[in-house]
């Protein structure tokens, strides 16, 4: 990805990204538009985004990990599931060199999409 750059959609976003890193972040997109239909894609401090009344997920390519933000807190069930994958913050750290759990990322999209939408 390119350092400084400024996007303003996701497309402009993925079109930064070396092609391995494009296929994760284009399938995230689609499973995000499709567990959440009403959500709407958005660039919020330079990350690809979703959004009902505000934000509720971000998610970027990095070196050696995908990162979705921000973390997990109502589902008890989920948040065990996602054990492996939390960073330092809670964040998710899905590495680049194992398989994406996209059915986790599914999961993570609903629950952030209602925990927001509690506020």
């Amino acid at each position: 990805m390119e350092k400084q750059s400024t996007f303003t959609t996701i497309d402009g976003y993925l079109a930064s990204l070396p092609h391995d890193s494009r296929l994760i972040i284009e399938e995230i997109r689609r499973i995000v538009k499709a567990s959440v239909p009403a959500a709407v894609e958005t660039i919020s401090y330079r990350l690809p985004a979703f959004k009902l009344d505000e934000v509720f997920i971000y998610f970027a390519a990095f070196r050696k990990h995908i990162g979705i933000y921000p973390p997990v807190k109502g589902d008890t069930n989920l948040q065990k599931d996602l054990l492996r994958y939390r960073g330092e913050k809670g964040n998710l750290k899905f590495p680049l060199d194992e398989p994406i759990p996209y059915d986790l990322i599914g999961r993570v999209a609903i629950t952030l999409s209602r925990e927001r939408s509690r506020h």
